[in-house]
């Protein structure tokens, strides 16, 4: 990615990010964040992913807002950057938070359900099993070379 289009993606986050915090009143539109901004090479099309505050349905109402909302905020973008074409606008639920909530969840799942404790005692006896083995088969054929020499 070019650095003119990663500070395009930046200044496209930023304006919607205002107008979602004052201008935009669309009571669908709950608690709204702009996570990301993925414009396309030719500027015809920006993906901007969203994170919303809320159960599923609250985010499909709210990405369903943002998304009748484009107009005005491709008219707030095209006043606010000089760009030669205002990309079209395409909204989507990021995930990424709901992801990493899942990992933890089941790193704290794991980690429950085995102590850390239990493994490594398991390992030490198994290991002091295995010492004593060796040990007395090295015993017995140290003393099996002695007696037949």
């Amino acid at each position: 990615m070019s650095d003119r289009l990663r500070r395009v993606d930046e200044a496209i986050r930023q304006v919607i990010g205002e107008s979602l915090a004052g201008e935009l009143k669309d009571p669908r539109v709950g608690f709204v964040t702009v996570t990301d901004v993925r414009t396309s090479a030719d500027l015809r099309c920006a993906h901007v992913y969203v994170s919303v505050l809320g159960d599923a349905s609250a985010r499909r109402s709210s990405v369903d807002g943002l998304q009748s909302a484009h107009g005005f905020l491709q008219r707030r973008i095209a006043r606010e950057l000089a760009l030669k074409r205002t990309p079209t606008l395409r909204f989507h639920y990021d995930e990424t938070t709901d992801r990493a909530m899942a990992v933890e969840r089941l790193l704290r799942a794991a980690s429950t359900t085995e102590s850390v404790d239990e493994p490594s005692e398991r390992a030490a006896s198994e290991g002091e099993g295995r010492v004593q083995e060796s040990t007395a088969r090295a015993a017995a054929t140290q003393s099996g070379r002695g007696v037949g020499a």
